[in-house]
């Protein structure tokens, strides 16, 4: 069994969640969250932002943890355990590019139950949950927008 360990972020700007559109080869893979692979070296956080950035273009501010979802696959070799661990973060505005490299060939802001609905994986829809709750609570006690999280 092989272990692999990504991080990534449930990335929100005026209520709205980014989301990506991933069609490798034209097979339907789906909307996803921003995650990616950890570098040898670098924290999770540091993972997160930079998988952020890379996959969407967007420049995110950590806001906090949120959780770990796990899940296997299988490759041709092995069975891979991958942990991902999840990061609440926030934009400064709607811009977004997806990176054609990783075959994202779309990208957008979407409203939390659009969200919720687009998301292909189970694993990523509760860790959606999980975070947008935290978001309101937040949002509620007049914290997001401000830098007293960080």
């Amino acid at each position: 069994m092989i272990e692999a360990t990504s991080c990534g972020g449930v990335v929100i700007f005026r209520g709205k969640i980014l989301l990506l559109y991933k069609n490798l080869r034209n097979k339907y893979e789906g909307w996803v969250l921003p995650k990616g692979t950890v570098e040898k070296g670098e924290e999770l956080s540091d993972t997160a932002l930079r998988e952020v950035r890379e996959e969407s273009g967007v420049r995110a501010a950590l806001i906090k943890y949120i959780g770990k979802s796990q899940y296997t696959f299988s490759v041709p070799e092995d069975i891979v355990t991958k942990d991902v661990h999840w990061f609440l973060m926030k934009a400064d505005s709607y811009n977004s590019k997806p990176q054609r490299e990783e075959y994202f060939v779309d990208s957008g802001y979407y409203k939390y139950h659009e969200a919720y609905h687009l998301l292909k994986y189970p694993n990523e829809k509760q860790i959606l949950e999980k975070a947008y709750q935290e978001y309101l609570e937040l949002k509620k006690a007049n914290l997001w927008g401000s830098h007293k999280y960080f």
